[in-house]
């Protein structure tokens, strides 16, 4: 009795180029059109790995959909027979999908280890729920708060914790420096 773990006999994991900001739809055209091409036996699925970005623009919070591979959509697929020759209707029905460039590795792809995909697996399942910010920080950087009990303040960065998307910063009030948590979305960075 086969589970949803259980990997089809032949089915590797291949990297195909895509056009930039064309890997949905790549995605979506061969989900849809798999079984109306009658090729579920060699195309098991397909990833694409993303995260939820933040970013504050003109005093507002946004998020979008990220991609984490950006030009790359990630296919498990049987595409070698047994004598490892090419089995050519998958092949080319995924080559000749709209906004396809290629395989990685161009007429004789190697499949990706799995533990390559296992790697892409977690951070799509870490980045599952959580909005990462659009800008990074680093300690001892100068920032404006743009929100807040202290915006229009200046200060210094004391500590940066991504996971929770938090800054400590050192902002002067009435000539003393006073630490203050905030959070990415509230600061920006003071331009030289």
């Amino acid at each position: 009795m086969s589970t949803q773990t259980t990997v089809p006999v032949g089915a590797q994991w291949f990297a195909l180029h895509t056009l930039s900001a064309q890997e949905k739809k790549v995605k979506t055209y061969i989900e849809k059109f798999k079984s109306q091409e009658e090729l579920d036996e060699f195309i098991f699925e397909v990833l694409l790995p993303t995260e939820v970005a933040s970013e504050v623009k003109n005093g507002k919070k946004t998020t979008k959909v990220r991609n984490l591979y950006p030009g790359y959509v990630f296919i498990q697929m049987k595409m070698f027979d047994e004598e490892k020759r090419v089995i050519n209707k998958p092949w080319y029905f995924v080559k000749e999908v709209s906004g396809v460039i290629g395989f990685v590795g161009g007429d004789r792809p190697a499949a990706l280890r799995q533990t390559e995909i296992d790697d892409i697996k977690a951070r799509v399942e870490a980045a599952a729920g959580k909005e990462v910010p659009k800008v990074t920080f680093d300690v001892g950087e100068e920032v404006k708060v743009t929100d807040g009990a202290f915006a229009n303040l200046t200060g210094r960065i004391d500590e940066v914790d991504p996971a929770r998307g938090k800054l400590k910063i050192s902002v002067s009030i009435f000539g003393r420096f006073t630490p203050v948590e905030l959070e990415y979305w509230q600061v920006q960075r003071v331009t030289e």
